[in-house]
């Protein structure tokens, strides 16, 4: 899919489903926060949301106290909506609309949130256009969660095929720059009672 289709794609998604109506849809990240508490992250420290939406992450983050918060997205409507909710909060956030798949950071990152972004790159380029950004924006011992579809989760998303991963699959892509710390299999509990199986896994930057 090229990449001016997939932006409509997805502006069309968060332009006609409200919040609660994509699979996705957590009320609290816990796994997310869970592997931030493990890091023991200071507050200073620079966090990225990749695919981030209109997620309630930056939230919990801002609640907690972090000072230097990411969001990117593919839609601008999406972030509309989160800005929107957090009101004056937003201005605490640093948003930018861009395609994962094609995105140059131009700063590194303590820690690279990625929940439900990765595995929607099919193409090889995009793939490996992600993981030179990964290991260009995460500084040295930095953090990287990635949270996939398992290879028990679902094969489709939103109408679009996804790659599913594997802890070893995964861990063999980035291997070359990051040492794996922890993987969970988690499963999600979507808004429609159906569950998705994920794969979690932490690393932190060689």
């Amino acid at each position: 899919m090229e990449s001016f289709s997939r932006k409509e794609h997805w502006e069309n998604i968060y332009n006609t489903k409200k919040l609660n109506e994509v699979s996705w849809f957590q009320p609290t990240p816990e796994i997310s926060l869970e592997f931030i508490k493990e890091c023991k992250l200071k507050f200073s420290d620079t966090i990225i949301d990749v695919g981030g939406g209109d997620s309630f992450l930056a939230d919990n983050l801002i609640d907690l106290g972090f000072k230097d918060i990411t969001v990117l997205d593919i839609s601008e409507s999406a972030i509309r909506r989160a800005e929107k909710r957090l009101g004056i909060r937003a201005e605490k956030v640093n948003w930018i609309v861009a395609d994962a798949a094609l995105f140059m950071p131009e700063r590194k990152y303590d820690f690279w949130h990625d929940r439900a972004a990765f595995h929607f790159l099919t193409e090889e380029n995009d793939i490996a256009n992600y993981l030179d950004a990964i290991q260009k924006g995460i500084k040295t011992s930095g953090f990287l969660l990635i949270g996939t579809f398992s290879e028990q989760g679902p094969k489709k998303c939103s109408g679009l095929e996804i790659r599913q991963y594997s802890e070893a699959s995964l861990s063999a892509l980035l291997q070359p720059y990051f040492e794996k710390i922890k993987c969970l299999s988690v499963d999600h509990k979507t808004p429609f009672d159906t569950i998705q199986n994920f794969i979690f896994c932490l690393f932190r930057r060689k």
